[in-house]
């Protein structure tokens, strides 16, 4: 896997102060996205284990609410493989940190039937993440004012009181 960019003081990609990881690669090529530069699955540097020991740093202090992960595209299945063991390494390490994933599809594709995007690590990861702000971006959809998403068509899923309910329960949609 490879990654665009880390952010280690990010307020714009989850609630609270968060660290932040750009992944590269995705086969979904939104129209209008802000970064098609990240479609390519090289496009920066190769995750190593010297930027996962990074990543954990970074993400040590109290003020630190948790890790986010965007793209690029998170559940492309090759991204997933890579990000699960990291992941379950930071919940291991920071239990009271939350976790956000960024993703152009929705819920529904992720836990639907084999296939792209779903892989062996799909469940998994899914079980690791408290939100996902879910669905493709939609120019025609754009609305500014939307906390932590670009179109009205994005939802952000508490997958916490998801699993617990049964049923997709989304965050309060409070403007910015």
């Amino acid at each position: 896997m490879f990654f665009g960019e880390i952010k280690d003081c990010d307020i714009a990609n989850g609630e609270g102060v968060r660290v932040s990881l750009f992944v590269s690669g995705c086969t979904n090529h939104c129209p209008h996205c802000f970064q098609p530069e990240t479609w390519a699955f090289d496009y920066g540097q190769p995750f190593t284990a010297e930027t996962e020991e990074r990543l954990l740093k970074l993400l040590e202090p109290s003020y630190i609410n948790g890790l986010s992960l965007l793209g690029g595209e998170p559940f492309e299945p090759e991204n997933q493989r890579v990000l699960l063991p990291f992941v379950q390494r930071f919940r291991a390490l920071y239990p009271n940190k939350n976790v956000w994933a960024f993703s152009g599809f929705t819920l529904e594709e992720l836990t639907g039937a084999p296939g792209h995007p779903r892989c062996e690590a799909t469940d998994a990861l899914l079980a690791l993440i408290d939100v996902l702000v879910d669905g493709r971006y939609v120019e025609a959809e754009k609305d500014i004012s939307l906390r932590f998403r670009g179109s009205r068509n994005q939802r952000l899923i508490d997958l916490n009181a998801t699993r617990a309910s049964g049923k997709i329960c989304q965050l309060p949609d409070r403007k910015r």
